[in-house]
């Protein structure tokens, strides 16, 4: 990311690029700048690491054995290092695994295998057959043929672009990355912006709607969020298994009530006084496919074909007994076959997802099975808790954690507590607070670095911080709220 510094020594050197003086003045100033972000990022690390010590030191038991230490060590870490962002939170999940491999491997050298073998969870195929389908689609125009076809019907309303152009971030977001997503959408919409001018209600309407679509849609499937997949993966490990037809049964309405009523309250935050609209023009100026034209037609047919086969396949796993790990297959096999998709592309994909993922299932695991959850659940009165004042309170400070760390790492933490804390009041209730965790992550709206999406809208230069903060207290109270009426409902009906 490019700094304020940079920027202004960038325009300095643009307009005076004869001034040599000017010229190394920017450049020592930049090495200056930059040996400041160093070591503020190293005395972030070092305070998180003394924070780690001193929870450590105040809440370890004599009672632990070493391997607990090492576990309750690494947990209070994580926590402080995705808190502060000393380093960035996939760096923190391949941490977890070195460590935890590093220091009870000698003591427990079999089963500390199963911390690496993380990174093979059927939740990591899961999540990588969508990364490659979303690159398919990105590669070939098939979002943006997509886009071409429903934008038109959205009408000439002002409201209802509005309403269309949200539904619309939603559903690719279940599909694909909701920061890629977003993106796209912003890009797509950048006339609309230009013409109306950053003033127009419409304007910040869209820039602040289609963020909040985004990670709100991401609930839909399993593959929409990562606080999804560590759900489905805590559940696994309890013997509870989540086909992808049953989440979509959770997450999807939540999200369109949620979309819908978010919809609703910016109408009347923000009036639209621009009516109607034409979209006509929105892709006049479209840019040309990367691949040959000859090739363009074809691909783009063998992806939607893949991306067809790949979702019928998932719907139907309950069905045909084909596990939906082994069904992320078809993508990653098909679109690499038939040179869809080239190894550039593959080594773009977002790893460091699949990192943090990785590292998040392992720090469950340890904290779960070396008696970490349970122990800080006996801290608990949960005989004088009511359930469901229970499942209000994870969901409230889920929505507060993952508004200032990563939603990923919420879910990381909180599950295993979480799950401890229900089989100990109601055992055969288990799944329904870790559905309220993971699915109150993505309610996370309340400031630019919440979430990727928020960031983007932000950083076009249209928003200010306070725009996004009436949004954010509203789905981050109504959302907790919906998802724990519609879980309990869901699981009164199928469990």
């Amino acid at each position: 990311m490019i700094t304020q510094t940079e920027r202004k020594f960038n325009f300095v050197e643009n307009i005076f690029p004869m001034a040599d003086s000017r010229t190394y003045a920017g450049k020592f100033l930049r090495r200056i700048n930059d040996r400041v972000n160093w070591h503020s990022h190293f005395t972030l690390f070092l305070l998180s690491l003394l924070a780690a010590l001193g929870l450590f030191y105040l809440v370890s038991d004599t009672a632990f054995t070493d391997t607990q230490n090492f576990v309750l060590f690494i947990l209070f870490f994580s926590i402080a290092l995705w808190v502060t962002e000393a380093i960035p939170p996939f760096a923190v999940g391949i941490l977890i695994i070195g460590f935890l491999v590093f220091s009870i491997g000698n003591d427990d050298p079999e089963n500390v295998k199963k911390y690496v073998q993380t990174w093979s969870d059927s939740v990591i195929w899961l999540f990588l057959g969508g990364f490659f389908l979303a690159e398919g689609m990105k590669k070939t125009g098939l979002d943006k043929d997509l886009l071409k076809i429903t934008i038109p019907k959205f009408g000439n309303k002002s409201e209802i672009i509005l309403l269309g152009l949200m539904m619309l971030t939603a559903i690719l977001s279940m599909l694909m990355s909701n920061t890629a997503t977003t993106a796209m959408m912003i890009a797509t919409i950048t006339p609309i912006l230009k013409s109306l001018g950053s003033q127009a209600a419409l304007s910040k309407n869209l820039l602040i709607g289609i963020p909040a679509a985004a990670s709100i849609g991401g609930m839909g499937t399993i593959i929409g969020s990562a606080p999804n997949a560590i759900v489905v993966g805590a559940l696994e490990g309890m013997g509870i298994q989540i086909s992808f037809l049953e989440w979509m049964l959770f997450g999807i309405p939540i999200a369109l009530i949620l979309i819908l009523l978010f919809w609703y309250v910016l109408l009347k935050k923000n009036p639209i006084k621009t009516k109607t609209m034409q979209l006509d023009y929105l892709f006049k100026n479209s840019v040309q496919e990367r691949m040959p034209q000859k090739h363009a037609l074809l691909h783009k047919r063998l992806t939607l074909i893949i991306l067809v086969l790949t979702l019928v396949l998932w719907l139907t796993s309950g069905f045909t007994g084909i596990p939906v790990a082994v069904v992320s297959g078809v993508p990653i096999v098909a679109l690499t076959m038939f040179s869809i998709i080239e190894s550039d592309e593959v080594r773009a994909l977002p790893w460091d997802t699949l990192m943090l993922v990785a590292g998040g299932l392992a720090l469950g695991l340890a904290v779960q099975e070396q008696g970490l959850a349970q122990y800080f659940v006996s801290l608990i009165p949960a005989s004088d808790i009511n359930l469901y004042i229970l499942y209000i309170l994870f969901g409230l400070f889920t929505v507060v954690f993952s508004n200032i760390m990563s939603n990923t790492a919420t879910a990381t933490i909180f599950i295993p507590i979480a799950i401890s804390l229900i089989m100990s009041i109601d055992a055969s209730n288990a799944i329904t607070l870790p559905m309220i965790i993971g699915l109150s992550a993505s309610c996370a709206l309340l400031l630019p670095v919440s979430t990727p999406p928020n960031a983007i809208a932000f950083s076009t230069g249209m928003l200010k911080q306070s725009d996004f903060r009436f949004g954010g207290i509203f789905v981050g109270l109504l959302g907790p709220v919906v998802v724990i009426l519609w879980s309990l409902l869901m699981v009164s009906l199928f469990y």
